[in-house]
């Protein structure tokens, strides 16, 4: 294709593309966010330019790019405008909707440009801090918040937030709204713990601590939307030639939103977007939209994406149009995870819920990849399944089938048959897939040491307290049912197991 990029000169000639432009693009820098991931710039980064089209927030969102992987380019050279297609079902009804979105201001390198980063924590137009940096992302290490920039996440939060005291001091009208969506429970106070304990390690003084802890609000979060990134490559240029641009930045969504914060009437003031679409949600407890979406929604997709894969499919749509994937994922999703979520449920609320989010793994136009679900594959099995397993265990003292199955996959998905430049690979049907999780080095050598003795690495694994806070061997009767599974799916295959 031989068309002009995206670009702020392409909408002055082009205003039918993005009428709001003009005005849009003087608004002053109110959000500070950390990550240029698609989820951010298809869920808050929509709701907020959203709302500056209609007038109401009139703020703009300035960038972190956090770590060196990859580059800013494209959002240099597209000046941060990006195309969001919206394609789905919503309410029964088909949604086909293609906007651009315009709420970024720039994109900031934090090893290249920090000293800018900080001249925007002095400013006095900056309200709202939001970040998703991955559940490994917010984590308290040793670090040095003088750094340029430091290294992990909440340090660099901290040194933003001294920078904004030395400003402003201990003014009340200057604190912050901090809106982290890493899918942790609780994950505003546990990032407002951290950041507490890095100014008490850097003995930045006692108002700085009191400022902190008064006057600014940690919101714990949740966001809910399928945004797998990039169309389809033929649905993408197909796009691009009926919009008359070409678009480095384009991603797709869902039409289903969620960003459930937990925060008072001050929050709700200072997040105007919040009144524009009713997917934004302002609730004192948020509890029950971080269980259903955590265990229905996340611990299903943990659960199926190692079976999926193994069984040759490669995004979750393929996968839910296979009868036995998808009466498994169904199963799975209704009759195990749903009775055991470690908080008081519902039948009614579960299973509508989780039909819902049935329906969004069958949307058609999504192609959300299993390889990018299985990022961060143990972390996640962790936090989003292990306490639905013990609450089981709570309840009944059989085995959850399909639970154990889909661990059983995951063992088998974590095989890497090689490593090569600290990187893990394991093979489907002879050709190479990455296993790119931080526990891959750990499973290269539990597979090495135990080999074919598949009980023996069963038992090694779920026994392991530092993986899951947990002996899993003690309860009744599933490591013997994994290790069958592991068995079966590695000298019979899925088709024969399922």
């Amino acid at each position: 294709m031989n068309l002009p990029q995206l670009s702020p000169d392409l909408l002055h000639t082009r205003k039918d593309l993005f009428p709001e432009y003009e005005k849009i693009s003087l608004l002053p820098e109110k959000v500070l966010q950390f990550g240029t991931g698609v989820l951010l710039r298809g869920l808050p980064d929509y709701f907020i330019d959203k709302a500056n089209r209609q007038g109401i927030f009139n703020g703009r969102v300035a960038i972190i790019k956090s770590t060196d992987r990859g580059g800013v380019d494209a959002f240099n050279q597209q000046q941060n405008l990006y195309t969001h297609v919206i394609r789905g079902i919503e309410n029964g009804q088909p949604v086909d909707e293609t906007l651009i979105n315009g709420s970024v201001s720039r994109t900031l390198s934090a090893s290249g440009q920090w000293y800018e980063i900080m001249q925007i924590a002095a400013s006095p137009d900056l309200q709202v801090i939001v970040s998703n940096t991955t559940e490994v992302g917010i984590q308290l290490v040793e670090d040095d918040i003088h750094a340029s920039p430091p290294a992990s996440f909440p340090a660099k939060l901290t040194a933003l937030l001294y920078k904004r005291f030395q400003t402003f001091g201990n003014n009340p009208e200057h604190g912050l709204v901090i809106i982290p969506t890493e899918l942790l429970p609780d994950n505003g106070k546990i990032l407002k713990g951290m950041v507490l304990e890095h100014a008490h390690r850097a003995h930045l003084g006692a108002n700085f601590l009191n400022w902190v802890d008064k006057h600014n609000y940690f919101c714990s979060s949740l966001v809910d939307r399928i945004v797998p990134g990039k169309p389809a490559e033929d649905v993408r240029n197909e796009i691009l030639n009926q919009r008359g641009y070409e678009d480095e930045l384009m991603i797709m969504s869902e039409p289903y939103r969620l960003w459930a914060i937990e925060g008072d009437e001050h929050v709700r003031s200072v997040l105007s977007f919040a009144q524009v679409d009713e997917g934004v949600i302002i609730a004192p407890d948020i509890d029950i939209y971080r269980e259903l979406k955590l265990r229905l929604l996340n611990g299903t997709h943990t659960l199926s994406v190692g079976l999926f894969y193994l069984a040759g499919k490669d995004t979750v749509r393929d996968s839910m149009a296979d009868p036995q994937l998808e009466q498994f994922t169904t199963k799975l999703m209704l009759e195990e995870i749903g009775p055991a979520i470690p908080y008081p449920v519902e039948k009614d609320q579960y299973t509508a819920f989780g039909n819902q989010v049935l329906d969004r793994f069958r949307n058609p136009s999504i192609r959300h990849l299993l390889l990018d679900i299985t990022v961060q594959y143990t972390a996640k099995m962790k936090m989003r399944n292990i306490p639905t397993l013990l609450k089981h265990y709570e309840n009944s003292s059989s085995v959850p089938e399909r639970f154990a199955l889909g661990f059983a996959a995951y063992l088998v998905f974590m095989k890497a048959d090689t490593a090569r430049d600290g990187q893990y690979f394991g093979t489907r049907e002879g050709e190479e897939y990455p296993v790119r999780c931080d526990s891959a080095g750990y499973f290269h050598e539990a597979w090495k040491k135990h080999g074919e003795d598949t009980a023996a690495l069963v038992k090694a694994v779920l026994s392991d307290t530092s993986l899951w806070g947990h002996d899993l061997t003690g309860l009744s009767g599933f490591e013997s049912r994994v290790a069958e599974y592991v068995n079966l799916l590695l000298k019979e295959g899925t088709a024969a197991v399922l």
